[in-house]
């Protein structure tokens, strides 16, 4: 039985086959996951109902088992405020840089084949999407 604070099997198995440089999107409830993904990403549903689980939860159950390199979010309209972002940002702590690239800038970096693991979550705040780089052990 595996103890500690992150017990999903798929999850686990997913992250562990990342390595450095490895992509992992934690995405929010909104994400289109049929089309804005690439092929042979492994696809984590932990989206239960709207506002469960959310991406904040996941991150810090990711937290537990690898280290981030840095991180990439969807750059808001001026006139919107993202406070989700703000709470990954003091998560990830100042190590971790967080970049903020345009909506279809942002789909075209989850496509990319070096994202292999996308977890859908039931997250309902806008611009809630987090992808995530694989660091060094």
């Amino acid at each position: 039985m595996i103890t500690g604070p992150l017990i999903h099997p798929p999850l686990l198995e997913a992250l562990a086959s990342s390595g450095h440089g490895s992509g992992v999107l934690i995405a929010d409830g909104n994400y289109p996951y049929l089309t804005a993904i690439g092929p042979g990403v492994r696809l984590i549903h932990l989206n239960l109902r709207p506002g469960m689980l959310d991406v904040a939860t996941v991150l810090d159950a990711v937290l537990t088992v690898v280290n981030i390199e840095s991180a990439t979010v969807m750059q808001t309209p001026p006139e919107v405020s993202a406070p989700a972002q703000d709470d990954y940002a003091r998560r990830l702590g100042d190590a971790v840089p967080m970049e903020k690239v345009d909506r279809f800038v942002f789909y075209d970096r989850v496509r990319s084949p070096d994202v292999g693991v996308v977890i859908a979550t039931g997250d309902e705040r806008l611009y809630g999407n987090l992808l995530l780089t694989v660091g060094l052990r």
